[in-house]
């Protein structure tokens, strides 16, 4: 990714620091397996929206994170001591591009959840945001990260919901990530909360560059590592891990097929999905439970998941939300 796409120009200051390939190499490899499980989930291996809640969510939460990570250091190596233009404009490019590629791949495959602000067109905004920074002393950095973790633990934490607005709920402000209304997406990184991890990696690494760490790095080689060959060819390995990984689990899914779901496990899961996206895991965990408790008690769970009926405009379906909401709040 674009740390994914750290550039093969040769470095004025310092050789190729192969630590930073080998995290980057993992990072990927550690991204394919949870892109593996979503797709277990995608051909019913999982249950539905198994990928997105427990323990998968804070695995792919902290996968981003570190890619935007080492992004931020990534832009500090790549712009010392001065900014390289026609590289930078490379790299930049090559990002962009992908994530343009994406986005018409997936709007085509998927419209109604296709990726308009994943984690490349994230990357590549916060490049080009980074730019405001390369010349600041790093502890402005560090600060303004600081800051922005603040707001991520009073919308999580402290007063969710205090940060956001119906003003942003236009879609082309959608990549800020301030909205009221969260849109769907299979892969949706907004600037607010992730161009945190981005800046925390641009400020250490220019604590680095005064420390002269990177140079202690790069004496330790660059190692030959899957993990190390993977991250020297990060963006490579990102456009075309998910199609062999999908196309594989495909071509299982028609010589084994996926066992029929739990519907209760498969509701939860979707229920808890959805809640998440407006509210906290401890009030979603209570609401979905109250409502699927409800919908086996009126026999409504097998039509709504069959599609029989809708819960926009049934009604009783529509009291049974407003209940639960009552009770677990």
């Amino acid at each position: 990714m674009a740390a994914i796409a750290e550039g093969t120009d040769a470095r004025l200051k310092l050789p190729r620091v192969g630590v930073l390939d080998t995290a980057r190499g993992v990072a990927l490899l550690a991204m394919a397996s949870y892109h593996f499980s979503w797709d277990l989930e995608h051909f019913g291996y999982l249950a539905a929206g198994a990928a997105e809640t427990g323990w998968l969510k804070i695995y792919a939460r902290t996968i981003a994170s570190t890619f935007l990570f080492l992004a931020g250091v990534s832009l500090v190596l790549a712009s010392s001591p001065e900014v390289r233009w026609p590289s930078y404009f490379k790299r930049l490019g090559m990002i962009v591009i992908a994530a343009l590629a994406i986005s018409a791949v997936t709007f085509v495959m998927m419209p109604e959840e296709w990726i308009f602000f994943g984690i490349l067109h994230s990357i590549a905004a916060a490049s080009v945001i980074g730019l405001l920074f390369l010349r600041l002393p790093a502890f402005a950095t560090l600060i303004t990260a600081a800051i922005l973790f603040a707001g991520i633990l009073v919308e999580n934490v402290f007063s969710p919901g205090l940060l956001r607005s119906s003003v942003f709920d236009a879609p082309w402000l959608w990549w800020l990530g301030l909205s009221e209304t969260l849109p769907r997406s299979n892969d949706y990184v907004p600037l607010f909360p992730w161009l945190t991890p981005f800046l925390f990696g641009l400020g250490t690494a220019q604590l680095g560059m005064t420390a002269g760490w990177f140079g202690r790095l790069a004496a330790l080689g660059t190692g030959n590592s899957l993990a190390a060959r993977a991250g020297r060819h990060s963006l490579l390995f990102y456009l075309v891990h998910q199609p062999v990984l999908f196309g594989s689990v495909y071509l299982l899914s028609l010589i084994f097929p996926a066992p029929a779901p739990d519907p209760a496990v498969g509701y939860l899961n979707a229920c808890q999905v959805s809640c998440t996206k407006s509210g906290t895991e401890a009030l979603c965990r209570s609401f979905c439970q109250c409502t699927l408790d409800q919908l086996k008690a009126h026999s409504l769970l097998e039509p709504l998941q069959a599609g029989t009926i809708k819960a926009d405009n049934d009604e009783q379906i529509q009291r049974i939300a407003i209940q639960c909401t009552i009770q677990a709040q």
